[in-house]
């Protein structure tokens, strides 16, 4: 069994978050789910009700010695909207919110020097979080694997919401910070 590691991110619905780090070579397993609320076991619809300070958010394990952290938050930042602190595109609201949660130091730092390089780049104010990981509760087994499992949905969802086009609007074309 390869030497496992674990980082969880909010970034907005995680259909959307889920569907770009599955498929990532060294990538084992991407969950999503909710963390960082003071309700245990949410629903879904308890979330969305914003009445468990909880965001959604996905549970990456990971390969250490075939994808790096810093390649994860890479892709976390170039699908989200770091500048944005009322949701992601259409979806609003603290459940939305997009927080980095680390799972030791050495991910809060390399988050945290992230975070900078992307205010840089941007020239404004980064809205992203940065906290310590809470416990992590699974999503209902119908929001695993979201993008594979209900494909005309989820595009249609994903498009709808503008998320493809202010994520060009942000990075341009190749989508990295």
């Amino acid at each position: 069994m390869p030497d496992t590691q674990r980082a969880i991110f909010a970034g907005g619905c995680f259909w959307c978050t889920e569907a770009e780090f599955s498929g990532t070579d060294g990538v084992l397993s991407v969950t999503s789910g909710y963390t960082g609320g003071h309700m245990e076991n949410p629903t879904y619809e308890q979330v969305t009700a914003k009445k468990t300070g909880h965001a959604e958010a996905v549970e990456v394990l990971y390969d250490p010695q075939r994808v790096s952290y810093q390649t994860l938050l890479d892709i976390y930042w170039s699908n989200i909207d770091p500048t944005d602190a009322g949701g992601q595109f259409h979806d609003r609201g603290d459940s939305y919110r997009t927080v980095i949660f680390y799972t030791s130091e050495e991910q809060k730092a390399l988050a945290e020097a992230s975070r900078e390089n992307v205010a840089k780049k941007l020239g404004m104010p980064i809205a992203t979080q940065i906290e310590a990981a809470k416990k992590f509760w699974p999503a209902e087994e119908y929001h695993q694997n979201y993008s594979e499992k209900n494909p005309l949905h989820y595009n249609s969802y994903k498009y709808g919401s503008g998320r493809p086009a202010r994520l060009k609007e942000i990075w341009g074309k190749d989508k990295h910070p």
